[in-house]
């Protein structure tokens, strides 16, 4: 089902109910079938049967990365192998990946709730879907694939990569909707822009873009350079994969679908819940999944929920755009910073590229930020004394904003990486 609406429109004394039978069914399928979570369990002293209201869900503990680390490879599975039919693998770069299993049944509904995303950012069976997230044990590709096959869409599967090729097809097969990383998106557009083809020969009018943090900023960027609507998709490969929530027209938040994942705000350094609308770590907790069930799940990622009604109808619980994580927050000199607060700052500017890089060393016992920003190749051949003034306002509103200083660098077209996947922001070189 592509539109859901007995779900999606549900009452919030329904969708609970809901939520508690699936809870109280979740938690004694863990119990039973994954010994670590059995000793967790038994560790605070919780038994199946003791969930009588969501509200219990707070009593229980956490899982994190390094919980799935410490099981590698499938020890959280809660069915055989011979019931799993697919396996997946987080992108990490360091040490072991974490393992996530899907059985059938999970397939099927993570193509349910990808679908509802699909439909969201007006894709129906008449769409031409081209996936450029990439295939394999990444879940972007066949996570966003999936979702589109089930709503009937023509699926163009090219993965990411081969840029040129990309924007052909894309003008050849009249792709609809592209769904990539937004940085993926935004050397698109610069790849298309330097290639001379012609832009109204394309049809494509929304696209879905997810897998890594980005603003507003440049959400109007792709939209600009585009010429489309841009819709944020939210998952990770531990709770789903792409489809756990998207953003509607009314982009008031991203939809998340809680009738499967269910959210929770908590204070990163107390672990308490925080009450709605205010900004803390989100946590998830799988009510269906059969595989690989998570209980109170730390993403890492930095939001807020709100549950009113949306303008859209839906009253599914929203989580606002996130604004980082809180493993790639960087604290300099005291100061929190996150990419994306410079990323929006950078996008202030018109002169500026929407390429950068943070780099951050250590001289002495101080930390010191260089900000490395692409410039157009017209504004790169401007007067040395343009350049001196250009990084000067980029350096004041830097100050002002997040409130600590930052050397400006200019550099030429080309300069800072591209990324066809997730886009590698910081880089840290100091020995902490």
């Amino acid at each position: 089902m592509i539109w859901n609406q007995h779900i999606e429109c549900m009452s919030r004394e329904d969708m609970e109910a809901l939520q508690l039978r699936r809870l109280q069914e979740m938690v004694d399928r863990i119990y039973y079938n994954v010994p670590f979570y059995r000793r967790k369990l038994q560790e605070v002293g919780f038994m199946p049967g003791d969930i009588r209201h969501l509200s219990d869900l707070s009593k229980l503990p956490f899982t994190t990365k390094q919980d799935l680390r410490d099981n590698y490879p499938f020890g959280i599975f809660a069915v055989p192998m011979s019931e799993v039919v697919r396996v997946h693998a987080s992108s990490g770069t360091t040490g072991k990946p974490t393992v996530v299993g899907y059985s059938r049944k999970d397939l099927d509904n993570w193509a349910e709730v990808t679908a509802r995303c699909l439909y969201m950012a007006n894709t129906d069976r008449q769409g031409v879907v081209q996936v450029a997230y990439g295939y394999g044990l990444f879940t972007g590709g066949l996570g966003i694939h999936g979702g589109a096959e089930r709503i009937g869409a023509s699926v163009i599967p090219m993965s990411g990569g081969n840029t040129e090729k990309q924007l052909m097809l894309m003008e050849d097969f009249g792709t609809t909707l592209l769904g990539c990383t937004p940085s993926y998106a935004m050397h698109m557009a610069e790849v298309l822009e330097q290639s001379g083809m012609d832009r109204s020969r394309f049809k494509i009018k929304y696209g879905v873009f997810g897998a890594e943090p980005w603003s507003e900023r440049m959400r109007k960027q792709i939209e600009d350079r585009w010429q489309i609507k841009a819709y944020d998709i939210y998952g990770l490969s531990e709770i789903m994969g792409p489809g756990v929530a998207n953003d509607c027209d009314a982009r008031k938040g991203l939809h998340i679908h809680e009738d499967h994942f269910y959210p929770e705000i908590i204070d990163p350094a107390t672990e308490e819940v925080l009450p709605e609308g205010k900004k803390g770590e989100l946590v998830f907790t799988t009510f269906t999944k059969e595989a690989f069930p998570l209980l109170r799940y730390r993403t890492r990622d930095i939001t807020a929920l709100h549950r009113e009604t949306c303008d859209c109808g839906r009253t599914l619980v929203r989580m606002d755009k996130i604004t980082g994580r809180t493993d790639d927050m960087l604290i300099i000199r005291g100061v929190n910073v996150f990419p994306t607060q410079v990323e929006s700052v950078l996008l202030e500017f018109g002169e500026a590229a929407p390429h950068y890089q943070l780099i951050v060393e250590r001289e002495g016992t101080l930390d010191k930020l260089t900000i490395e920003v692409e410039l157009s190749a017209a504004l790169f051949s401007d007067t040395v004394t343009g350049l001196s003034k250009l990084e000067a306002r980029i350096r004041r509103r830097i100050d002002s904003v997040l409130g600590i200083s930052a050397d400006i660098r200019l550099v030429e077209p080309g300069r800072v990486p591209r990324f066809e996947g997730k886009s590698k922001r910081v880089i840290d070189k100091r020995e902490i």
